[in-house]
């Protein structure tokens, strides 16, 4: 997994690991049982007569049952738990980012600061965020189901025609960082990615004074500007 670059990726990232070391346990235990059973009750040299034959065992069989229901219930405890924090959306994020797709590009809006960035398969767009802040996106698509997903976040959301999604990230370090569609939309839809770049606060601000001297605005093929 990579190293997560956002508090909610830090949170799918612990769920992952609780989930995969208590697959190796389990995984372990079975084995373990199974070699022990297969050694401990072998049938050795040329003996007569079966071995011995159990019917039932009450006890047994209710710890066998209410122990893994026990764990699949704090499994989905966890789940939910982590679920729900990932998914809450601040009603007023430190940065609101209108996120557009469209076959085969991406547009980033910032409306409260009157910046937008465009890019397509060609060119690219790089989407700029400040370090430490909580960002709300607000995704929508032109067309066909597209996908906004970054890796180093360890979340992604559907962008889908004619509704719109939310997501919010909370960014926790300085980095450059792929992202893409992860949604097949056509033809060049493995060419429509984007770069995230995460910078400190101070060079937002420069990047956002610089970006509104920047006339005019691009547009999107399709949309009214």
């Amino acid at each position: 997994m990579p190293e997560p670059a956002s508090e909610q990726g830090g949170d799918v990232l612990d769920l992952w690991r609780v989930l995969f070391l208590t697959a190796v346990a389990i995984g372990l235990l079975v084995i373990g049982l199974i070699a022990w059973s297969v050694f401990r009750y072998r049938r050795g040299g040329r003996g007569d007569g079966e071995p011995p034959q159990f019917r039932d065992n009450i006890r047994l069989e209710v710890f066998y049952t209410a122990v893994p229901l026990v764990i699949v219930a704090v499994l989905f405890g966890l789940t939910v738990g982590t679920q729900r924090r990932v998914t809450k959306v601040q009603e007023r994020p430190d940065l609101r980012v209108e996120v557009q797709g469209f076959q085969w590009g991406w547009r980033f809006h910032y409306p409260e600061e009157a910046v937008t960035v465009v890019g397509d398969s060609n060119d690219p767009p790089t989407l700029v965020l400040p370090v430490g802040r909580t960002v709300g996106f607000e995704l929508s698509s032109t067309d066909v189901i597209h996908s906004f997903y970054v890796p180093a976040f360890l979340d992604k959301r559907d962008v889908v025609p004619g509704e719109e999604n939310r997501v919010d990230v909370a960014t926790t370090r300085v980095g450059r960082f792929s992202g893409l569609c992860a949604e097949f939309c056509g033809l060049d839809h493995a060419r429509m990615g984007f770069t995230v770049d995460v910078v400190p606060v101070a060079e937002f601000e420069a990047w956002l004074a610089a970006q509104r001297q920047v006339q005019p605005r691009p547009s999107v093929p399709g949309t009214a500007q």
